[in-house]
């Protein structure tokens, strides 16, 4: 039940980037959580502890590698899938160590504004927050932790003295509502990380 086999999608090539990627939000899997900072989440957990490793598992890869190859992306590295069909890339970020930021996980990605990252829900998250303005942030993670639920202590673990980090901060406890509200109900309540 928890594996999930690439949808045969039918998508026109010759359609403008954005709207061939939006079709990643039909599946449960993955999903792009924010289209203007380039990031793409994998479904990872439903419930965490704050200490859970936060790093995309071999599963979670594999499943958006199956999603991403009918829309022209090639494995060109393992941390780069290129398309032949546009100057685009989306990066596999380097894992870190263990006890790691979230917020750290693009410290060695080098990415253009054209380009996208395959992240964990929590390192989308951790973008979010370090790209956008408090009413702006929380809203893409609100939507974020509806679909792909987010390791939401360990982030706030991870919240530094800024003035961004801390407006973020005070969100918390009303992002951890939303999202044991969305856990609780379907479609979350019955899904299973992939294996």
């Amino acid at each position: 039940m928890g594996t999930a086999e690439p949808a045969d999608f039918d998508i026109d090539l010759s359609c403008p980037f954005p709207q061939r990627i939006a079709v990643l939000d039909a599946d449960p899997f993955v999903m792009v959580a924010d289209a203007e900072a380039g990031l793409i989440s994998v479904f990872d957990e439903l419930h965490y502890d704050r200490a859970d490793l936060d790093v995309l598992s071999p599963p979670m890869r594999r499943h958006a590698l199956g999603r991403l190859r009918p829309l022209g992306f090639e494995q060109r590295s393992g941390r780069e899938l290129v398309s032949p069909f546009e100057d685009i890339v989306i990066h596999l970020p380097k894992f870190h160590a263990l006890g790691g930021s979230p917020f750290d996980a693009l410290r060695d990605t080098s990415m253009r504004q054209q380009d996208y990252v395959l992240l964990t829900p929590t390192q989308a998250a951790a973008q979010i927050v370090n790209t956008y303005d408090l009413e702006a942030a929380v809203e893409r993670v609100k939507r974020l932790v509806v679909k792909h639920p987010v390791n939401l202590l360990r982030l706030a673990d991870f919240l530094d003295r800024s003035g961004r980090h801390r407006a973020f901060g005070t969100a918390i406890g009303h992002l951890m509502y939303v999202q044991r509200k969305a856990v609780c109900s379907e479609p979350l309540k019955t899904r299973r990380p992939l294996r």
